[in-house]
C-alpha cells in the first residue's frame, strides 16, 4: 500500500450550503508519485480524528459571531491558525506508523469526498496497526481464525514432513491429485508417498494440523514445467480437464467420488479440497458445459454424505462465485454452503509481468481505477457473501509470489493478466537453484517475464534479511492488511500459495500474527 510522502494545506475557499463553512484545500504527494488535492471542512477532521481515535490535537473551532457569518469567514489570522493546525495534525498522522497506512487515512487525503459513516463496514474494521499480539477470536464467533497453506508435492525437496512445525498451521493442503479420463485420480510420481509421510508427521507432531487432498488443477505458475502426460490431462489449466466428465452424469460423480472417499480412507485424511478452475469455463482448452456447476453441487451433495459431517469439504475458488448455465456467476451458492466446509478464494494472479505492471493481488479497488474492480479481496467477500454464502466459510488466499516486469513505469496501473506483450515463464517446478550469483546486488532483470517467490527475492538480493528476522525493503504491509480484513469481516482465516515459496515461515506469520495467533 502506498504511503504518503508529504502533505500540505495552501489554500482555503468558502461554501454557504448546507451552512457557511470553510472549506480547506489538502495536498497529498505519495511515494509512488501520485498527488492529490481534496477540499475538507473542519467537521471531517473531527470525523477522522474521532475514527482513528488518535492522540494528536487538532485546532479548536471558532464559535459563529452570528447565524450567517462566522467569525472565521472575517478573521485571517484565525484561518492562517487553523491551516497551520490542521496541517500539523495531519502531519503527526503521517508520521504514526499505526496511522500512515491506515485505510480511512489514506481515503481522507485521496477520495474527493469522505465520510467515516459512508465506508464499508468491512474497511471500518481494519485495524490501524500490524502489531497484533493476543490470540484473538473472530468477533461474534467463538472460532479461532483458521491458518492454513497449500503444500505441492514439490514442496518436500525444500519443506520434507519431518522438518514442518505443524504448531504453525492448522489445516494443510496437499496438492496435487488429478481426475483422470475414468472418473478416478491420477498421481504424480512419488506424490502417495509424500503424502503418506505428511500424514504420518502431522499425525506424530500432535498438534492438531489436518491434511486436506487438493484435487484437480496444477497450478498456472507450474504447469508448463510439469510432465502433463504423466498427469493424465490433454491441456488446459493442469488438473481441471477431465472434471466435466467426471462429474456429467450420476455414473461418472458416483465413479469420482468413490475415488476421493477411497483417497481420503486409505490416506488418514481430514478431507477434500476441489480445484476446478473453472466450471462452465474453457480456461485454457479443458471441455465445460452449462451444467457444470449444477453438476458440482451434486457431486459435492454425494461427498458430504459418504464422507459424513466432520470431514472437510472445500473448494479453491475465483473472486466471484462459479458460473451458472447462462455463463453469468451464479447470485445465489447457499446449497453449496450448506454442504461445504470452506470455499478458498484465490485472490492473486490478477495482473502478471508486464510493461504496464498492474497488482498481482489487491485488497481492493481502493483508488477507483481497476480495470477488473470485482478482482479484489474486498471485491471477492462482497460478491460471495451476496449470493449467499456465510462469511464463517470464506478462506482468503495470499500470494507468496509476484511478477517481474520491465518498465519504467512510476506507479502500477490497473493491466490485466495475462499482458499479450508478454510471454510468461512459469516457476520452475522443485528445488530453488541457487541464484545468489546469478543476479548480484538484487538484479532480477534475467526474471522479466516470470513468477518470482518472496524466498528468491531474498536469494537474488533484491531483499536483504536482517539479523532481527526482518527484512530491508520489505514491511509485510499486504499480507498484514488483507488478514487483518479477513478476521475483522468473520472470515474463517486465510490459506497462503504456497509453503515452498515462503523464506522458512516468514510472510506466514505474519500471516498468523494478525489473525491473531501465536
Amino acid at each position: 500500500m502506498a504511503t504518503v510522502q508529504s502533505i500540505s494545506i495552501f489554500a482555503h475557499t468558502t461554501s454557504s450550503s448546507p451552512n457557511p463553512h470553510i472549506l480547506y484545500l489538502v495536498k497529498a504527494v505519495f511515494e509512488n508519485g501520485q498527488q492529490y488535492q481534496v477540499l475538507r471542512r473542519y467537521s471531517q477532521f473531527v470525523a477522522l480524528h474521532e475514527y482513528l481515535g488518535d492522540s494528536f490535537t487538532l485546532p479548536p473551532k471558532r464559535i459563529f459571531t452570528n447565524a450567517i457569518v462566522p467569525s472565521t469567514w472575517i478573521d485571517d489570522k484565525l484561518i492562517a491558525e487553523r491551516k497551520a493546525g490542521l496541517e500539523g495534525y495531519l502531519n503527526h498522522l503521517k508520521a504514526a506508523p499505526e496511522i500512515k497506512t491506515n485505510i480511512a487515512f489514506l481515503q481522507f487525503l485521496s477520495h474527493p469526498s469522505f465520510d467515516v459513516n459512508s465506508l464499508s463496514a468491512n474497511v471500518k474494521s481494519l485495524m490501524t496497526s500490524c502489531n497484533v499480539t493476543a490470540v484473538g477470536r473472530v468477533s461474534g464467533d467463538t472460532t479461532i481464525p483458521i491458518a492454513a497453506a497449500y503444500y505441492p508435492t514439490w514442496s518436500a525437496w525444500e519443506n520434507p514432513p519431518n522438518r514442518i512445525d505443524f504448531s504453525k498451521f492448522d489445516i494443510l493442503f496437499f496438492a496435487f491429485a488429478t481426475p483422470n479420463a475414468s472418473s478416478g485420480l491420477n498421481w504424480d510420481e512419488g506424490s502417495e508417498d509424500t503424502l503418506r509421510t505428511l500424514v504420518s508427521a502431522a499425525r506424530q507432531s500432535r498438534k492438531g494440523t489436518k491434511i486436506v487432498l487438493s484435487v484437480g488443477n496444477i497450478h498456472l505458475t507450474f504447469y508448463f514445467a510439469i510432465n502433463v502426460a504423466d498427469l493424465g490431462v490433454i491441456g488446459g489449466w493442469g488438473g481441471s480437464y477431465w472434471f466435466n466428465n467426471a462429474t456429467k452424469d450420476a455414473t461418472n460423480r458416483s465413479k469420482f467420488n468413490n475415488a476421493l472417499v477411497a483417497a481420503v480412507n486409505n490416506f488418514g485424511l481430514d478431507g477434500i479440497d476441489i480445484d476446478w478452475e473453472y466450471p462452465n469455463s474453457e480456461g485454457s482448452g479443458n471441455p465445460h458445459s452449462p451444467a457444470d456447476s449444477a453438476n458440482l453441487l451434486a457431486l459435492l451433495k454425494q461427498l458430504r454424505s459418504s464422507l459424513g459431517p466432520s470431514k472437510i469439504i472445500s473448494a479453491a475458488v475465483a473472486h466471484m462465485p462459479w458460473l451458472g448455465a447462462n455463463g453469468k456467476p451464479l447470485t445465489n451458492v447457499s446449497e453449496y454452503a450448506k454442504v461445504m466446509s470452506f470455499v478458498n478464494i484465490m485472490n492473486y494472479d490478477v495482473s502478471g509481468a508486464s510493461a504496464n505492471p498492474g497488482p498481482n493481488a489487491p485488497l481492493g479497488n481502493l483508488c477507483g481505477t481497476s480495470k477488473l474492480p470485482q478482482a479484489s479481496a474486498q471485491a471477492a467477500f462482497a460478491q460471495w457473501t451476496r449470493a449467499g454464502f456465510p462469511p464463517s466459510k470464506l478462506m482468503l488466499g495470499l500470494a507468496l509470489y509476484g511478477y517481474v516486469s520491465k518498465s519504467t513505469a512510476k506507479r502500477l496501473s490497473s493491466s490485466v493478466m495475462p499482458d499479450s506483450s508478454v510471454i510468461a515463464i512459469p516457476h520452475p517446478r522443485g528445488p530453488f537453484k541457487d541464484l545468489s550469483t546469478a543476479a548480484p546486488n538484487g538484479d532480477l532483470s534475467t526474471m522479466w517475464g516470470q513468477q518470482i517467490a518472496f524466498r528468491q527475492l531474498v536469494q537474488f538480493g533484491a531483499l536483504k534479511k536482517r539479523a532481527d528476522g526482518n527484512y530491508d525493503g520489505a514491511n509485510g504491509y499486504t499480507h498484514c492488511d488483507k488478514t487483518k480484513f479477513a478476521r475483522k469481516s468473520g472470515m474463517a482465516g486465510c490459506f497462503t500459495w504456497s509453503l515452498d515459496q515462503d523464506d522458512g515461515l516468514a510472510l506466514h506469520s505474519v500471516m498468523r500474527t494478525n489473525l491473531g495467533r501465536t
